[in-house]
């Protein structure tokens, strides 16, 4: 039978780490850049079984949070944040007691004193009843702002026993759910799926691929340099190299931004400045292993660019592929020839005169830069906006201003084409770069001088 996504009630923790398990091995996990948006639920596209009899499922999956499935773990968590809102009224009501019982005090002497008048005027004599009364009156007037005062400690009162009798049921809701969780220590079950999250992630790894189905609200990560350029991380950089590079303007240009981090990037002016041999064209660059891969200005020469020699180890020209505006996107800025990266690799994008100015896909070797396979598609390179590449399709926009989409699909696997409807949020107006990293599984965007970042999410067949 085919497994159907259901919210279940968890009887024990072996069954809360099952059910845990069991749906990141069905997922996939798409890693969030920068700050995080709200959490979808699993969806379930088909449920089918094949010829073998084994389930063939359809799904999309959420941004994974820790028990986050499990109904009573919410519950308890909102209870616990329901007492400790308590506590802090609680305490807030007793210190207005405090402050309200040194009024009461006060009002305390004023009557005792003005008891002590009203004896003086009885013990008195006649001659003395018009002077003792005006001394009465004044005292009353200073007992009259009191009045209020002991309205409102009466009403705050009444609130803290409230408080108190709703905190008692709470208490004993909690114990009743304690009872139920079987005394679960949710620090050890924290720290086992810490561990089973560790240990799925490269599993995940060969799911990761799929699909385009939806592109996220854009994430402005910074706003800086002018209406063009590109930016980018190493997808292929080694553990705790978060470095970021940054390349202002589409030509006349050789100076690449280097700034240790994403947080670097993001809140300061700290960078190192490497100065290339000779100036780039367009924003279709890319750091690959170390490597920058550029479109040498006014020619169809690509460069690899070594950063730890700060030499060029590869240079060759893309024959054919028209160049210094001939076949560029259609916002211009010489972007005739973008380079990208995805799962599969290094590839370029181009357009020649042999396949009347549309679109031509190139594989590349990435130490060589030669051209392991090409494909030509039916697209015109001058009427689309951007594209980018996502495990081996390339997926075209359809503007680069105003109201954008991604509306046209390029599968090398199948070397077929179809058109899609996927929005793409243009925040800024003028999308001058759009790179996907396969690292992050997001895209990096340069936005009219805006740098943004957009998650996606993938739809895959596990079988």
């Amino acid at each position: 039978m085919c497994l159907s996504f259901e919210e279940k009630e968890m009887e024990s923790e072996e069954n809360l780490l099952s059910a845990y398990l069991l749906l990141l091995l069905l997922g996939s996990h798409f890693t969030l850049v920068g700050p995080s948006t709200p959490e979808e639920g699993w969806q379930v596209y088909s449920s089918a079984q094949d010829s073998e009899g084994r389930c063939v499922c359809t799904v999309v999956a959420p941004q994974q949070t820790i028990c986050s499935r499990d109904a009573r773990t919410k519950q308890l968590r909102q209870l616990l944040e329901k007492v400790q809102n308590m506590s802090q009224s609680i305490e807030a009501l007793d210190q207005r007691s405090q402050r309200d019982l040194q009024f009461v005090e006060k009002m305390e002497v004023q009557l005792k004193g003005l008891e002590n008048k009203f004896k003086q005027v009885e013990d008195g004599h006649e001659s003395n009843i018009a002077r003792q009364y005006k001394s009465i009156k004044a005292k009353m007037e200073e007992l009259r702002p009191l009045i209020p005062v002991l309205e409102s400690y009466k009403a705050d009162a009444l609130l803290v026993r409230q408080f108190k009798e709703e905190a008692a049921n709470v208490t004993k809701l909690l114990g009743s759910l304690q009872e139920q969780l079987g005394g679960l220590d949710y620090q050890e079950l924290h720290s086992r799926v810490i561990s089973l999250e560790d240990r799925l992630k490269a599993c995940m790894q060969r799911l990761a691929c799929g699909k385009l189905t939806g592109i996220s609200e854009p994430i402005t990560i910074k706003t800086s340099g002018s209406r063009f350029g590109s930016w980018m991380t190493d997808p292929l950089a080694p553990a705790g190299d978060n470095r970021v590079w940054y390349m202002d303007g589409y030509h006349n240009n050789r100076f690449v931004r280097e700034y240790l981090s994403m947080s670097d990037f993001m809140m300061t002016d700290n960078f190192t400045s490497h100065r290339l041999p000779h100036p780039w064209s367009g924003t279709g660059q890319v750091v690959y292993n170390g490597s920058l891969y550029f479109n040498k200005f006014q020619s169809h020469t690509i460069i690899k660019f070594d950063f730890s020699t700060s030499l060029i180890s590869r240079s060759r020209q893309l024959d054919f592929a028209g160049y210094n505006n001939m076949y560029h996107y259609s916002w211009g800025g010489h972007s005739d020839i973008d380079l990208m990266v995805d799962e599969g690799g290094l590839w370029a994008v181009y357009a020649t005169n042999q396949n009347a100015g549309n679109i031509v896909l190139s594989q590349l070797n990435p130490n060589t830069l030669q051209i392991i396979r090409s494909w030509t598609t039916n697209h015109p390179k001058r009427s689309a906006g951007e594209a980018f590449m996502i495990c081996g399709t390339l997926y075209v926009t359809n503007g680069y201003s105003g109201g954008t989409k991604v509306y046209y699909a390029f599968s090398t696997n199948s070397s077929t084409y179809e058109y899609i409807d996927i929005p793409l949020t243009n925040k800024y107006s003028h999308l001058s770069m759009l790179d996907y990293n396969p690292r992050d599984r997001a895209l990096y965007a340069w936005n009219n001088g805006h740098q943004v970042l957009y998650n996606v999410t993938l739809y895959h067949i596990i079988q």
